[in-house]
């Protein structure tokens, strides 16, 4: 069966999964067979056993992928003006990196220079994040900043 995770707790390591047929069912950790521990809002996939889920995988929605290359490719040629950052919805970081950037030059252009090295090392981030792991953390988990 298909769900997605209501939430997750992860000082008990349980959590609450509501499924495609509109009911809830207990996540337990044991069962869980992803790589990354659940977050709110992803898509699961798992069988289930006394009102219980079991054998709980993370199921990708695809857009990780295609989002996580161009994220990468718009930190790395336009990332101090913060471009990466609206192309995730993240517009609150996006103009705090533009402005930043623009009046960075007032001081000798350092905060500018700053700005650029936190965007190339969200490139590298960005690359080495697997598909998963990406849309989990920035598309799901809305994880902003590195």
């Amino acid at each position: 069966m298909k769900g997605t995770v209501l939430e997750f707790d992860e000082s008990n390591r349980t959590g609450v999964i509501s499924g495609d047929d509109g009911n809830r069912y207990e996540l337990n950790m044991a069962e869980w067979k992803g790589s990354a521990l659940p977050k709110s809002g992803a898509k699961v996939d798992f069988s289930i056993n006394d009102n219980k889920a079991e054998a709980i995988y993370s199921v990708s929605s695809g857009t990780g992928s295609s989002k996580k290359i161009a994220a990468a490719l718009f930190a790395f040629f336009l990332g101090a003006f913060g471009a990466h950052k609206f192309y995730l919805g993240y517009t609150k970081q996006g103009f705090i990196m533009l402005l930043v950037f623009l009046f960075g030059f007032i001081l000798l252009g350092f905060p500018s220079l700053i700005i650029g090295i936190i965007a190339f090392i969200e490139f590298i981030i960005y690359l080495t994040k697997s598909d998963e792991e990406f849309e989990q953390i920035y598309i799901a988990g809305k994880k902003a900043w590195f």
